[in-house]
């Protein structure tokens, strides 16, 4: 086929393909850059989520571990304000009381997590404590202007983080009022410090820090930021801390910290020098005003989850936009193949259109053929069902003797008895009479069946199967062969069968097979002095096996490969459609004909079903 010229359309596809990449290349580098700020932004927020839970539990286990801290000294004092020797102390002025107090507290510190225990009087000064053979010494100082004593004279029971004005050591103290509260004696004071607590947060690495309610960070991993603040104080907080000396001189500056976008995110400056991006987590301290605030870092596990996500991304774009070069390639060479399809259709249409109008006049001609081929068809079945019929009709004529001389004898030995009935009626003897009358009836009904079975074996058609009895299939065949065959019938030897087997069939039409198949074998085996026609029975589940087998010369290669074609015969005078009608027979009764021969003769094999019971 020759090449279809390039046309002005294929010209501008090709211009439209090179636009549509343009635009392609353009979508895809808009699609990618879209993407990746997507993804980072997902993935900068999944790793905050993943850091804050994970944060949050971490927060709350540190926050457990504080508040156990906690609860342990927090029944020391109230315990302690019951004790005897706490309130003699308070009431006398016996110094050996006192020493013997001094010995006691000491003895519970050594046996508790606190730091200091001692006891003030009315006054504000403390008169025994667990540090009275160190130097830096609680007893004799006067402690009145403490919020934790002035409280817990007031209200019974007190707590107050500050730092030690003596041991200037920041520390919770615990105070509990000794006395009623009309007649109050003093305090007993419990000071808890977090030096342990603090060591354990370090080593986490990652800043924690508590803060009370004027947001001034009490305990903290980092002691540089020991009170400092999260938020800038007020004037009036600031003065009124200051007066109090809870917190000593401690300058009370923020921490360096720069808030991101106003959220959990700040950036703190490190005390080693560098800065640090964290993400803020705060935990309120139970049965207390404190806040725990957790640091947790985010620089490398927000960089490295935008990483990742871009990276998908960039897997995801690369996917979708190889899938969408591939669909927009073989869109357009779809596009092409349809221009030049387009073009080839044309000629090809042009071509169709002269071949049509020969195939049309080639098509007319052929019609015509096929009708003359029916119509000759139709003509030589006519021909054939004649030609069968003709040899019926023949056949008809070959046993005629046969059946002339089994009506005549039967006619011989009616005048017989009939005579005899005379001689018996003259000799008035009855008995004798009625019994050749019924032997006469007999005979006649024999006659009758021989007339039946010649006018069907006449006629056309087919009928329907039903019950047969081989045996008398086979005797029937025999005796109308014995007008033509008379003295040579005694070649067939028939084995013994049984008197019951059946077969589905109809008897005349079984009986003309067996006739054609005997007379065929008597002829093969006309010649021979030792002829011999042997008929044997096979029963199996499946069905009936009836084979007749002769000693003749056998059939020749040539009449064996047309031998059940009509009009195929070996004998001067055969028409060839024996055994065409006999194939024909058992075919309707579900049947089939089979043949082998050899050197010792041929041997034909008639397939019968069995009656049904």
């Amino acid at each position: 086929m020759n090449p279809v010229p390039t046309t002005s359309n294929q010209i501008a596809l090709h211009r439209a393909t090179r636009r549509q990449w343009a635009a392609f290349a353009v979508a895809v580098l808009v699609l990618a850059l879209a993407a990746l700020h997507a993804a980072g932004l997902y993935g900068r927020a999944s790793a905050l989520s993943t850091l804050e839970e994970q944060g949050r539990i971490d927060a709350n286990l540190k926050v457990a571990l504080l508040q156990a801290v906690l609860e342990r000294p927090r029944a020391l004092p109230f315990l302690l304000s019951r004790d005897r020797d706490v309130t003699e102390t308070l009431a006398g002025a016996d110094p050996a009381g006192r020493s013997l107090l001094d010995g006691k507290l000491e003895e519970l510190v050594a046996g508790t997590n606190a730091a200091v225990i001692y006891v003030i009087d009315g006054k504000g000064v403390a008169i025994a404590a667990s540090n009275w053979r160190e130097p830096t010494s609680f007893v004799g100082n006067d402690y009145s202007f403490r919020a934790y004593f002035s409280r817990a004279m007031a209200e019974g029971t007190a707590e107050h983080f500050a730092l030690g004005s003596v041991s200037k050591r920041p520390g919770l103290y615990i105070s509990h009022r000794v006395g009623p509260a009309a007649a109050p004696l003093g305090v007993v004071v419990v000071k808890m410090e977090f030096d342990q607590l603090e060591r354990d947060w370090h080593e986490t690495q990652r800043p924690s820090y508590v803060v009370d309610a004027d947001h001034v960070v009490l305990i903290t991993s980092i002691p540089s930021w020991r009170f400092m603040t999260t938020e800038p104080l007020p004037a009036e907080s600031l003065a009124a801390i200051r007066e109090s000396l809870q917190f000593g001189e401690a300058p009370l500056a923020p921490l360096p910290f720069t808030l991101i976008e106003g959220g959990p995110l700040l950036r703190a400056v490190q005390p080693g020098g560098g800065a640090e991006t964290y993400l803020r987590i705060r935990v309120p301290v139970a049965t207390t005003p404190w806040h725990f605030e957790y640091l947790v870092p985010t620089g490398n596990t927000i960089a490295a989850s935008m990483r990742e996500m871009r990276l998908l991304a960039l897997l995801a774009v690369g996917a979708i936009t190889l899938a969408a070069a591939l669909w927009l390639r073989r869109r357009q060479a779809a596009l092409a193949n349809a221009a030049r399809d387009q073009a080839a259709r044309e000629e090809l249409e042009r071509r169709v259109i002269e071949r049509t109008r020969d195939l049309s006049l080639a098509r007319d001609h052929l019609q015509a053929e096929i009708a003359d081929h029916r119509q000759t068809e139709t003509k030589l079945q006519a021909v054939q069902q004649d030609l069968v019929q003709a040899n019926r009709l023949a056949i008809l004529g070959q046993v005629a003797a046969g059946v002339a001389h089994e009506i005549n004898q039967p006619l011989a030995t009616i005048r017989a008895y009939a005579d005899n009935a005379k001689v018996f009626l003259t000799r008035n003897r009855p008995e004798p009479v009625q019994e050749n009358l019924d032997l006469i009836a007999d005979l006649t009904d024999r006659i009758a069946g021989i007339t039946d079975d010649l006018k069907a074996l006449a006629r056309k058609g087919r009928t329907a199967a039903e019950p047969v009895v081989l045996r008398e299939v086979i005797d029937g065949a025999i005796l109308l062969l014995r007008s033509r065959f008379t003295g040579r019938l005694d070649r067939i030897v028939v084995a013994p069968l049984s008197e019951g087997l059946r077969v589905a069939g109809n008897r005349l039409r079984l009986e003309q097979v067996f006739i054609n198949l005997f007379q065929n074998a008597l002829e093969a085996v006309e010649d021979r002095a030792d002829g011999r026609v042997d008929v044997a029975v096979i029963a199996g589940e499946g069905g009936v096996v009836v084979s007749v087998t002769d000693n003749g010369p056998g059939l020749s290669a040539a009449i064996l490969a047309s031998l059940f074609e009509p009009f195929n015969t070996s004998k001067e005078k055969g028409l060839g459609l024996g055994l065409v009608i006999a194939k024909d027979i058992v075919s309707d009764y579900g049947g089939r004909l089979e043949v082998e021969t050899g050197e010792r003769g041929a041997s034909f094999r008639v397939h019968l079903r069995k009656a049904d019971e």
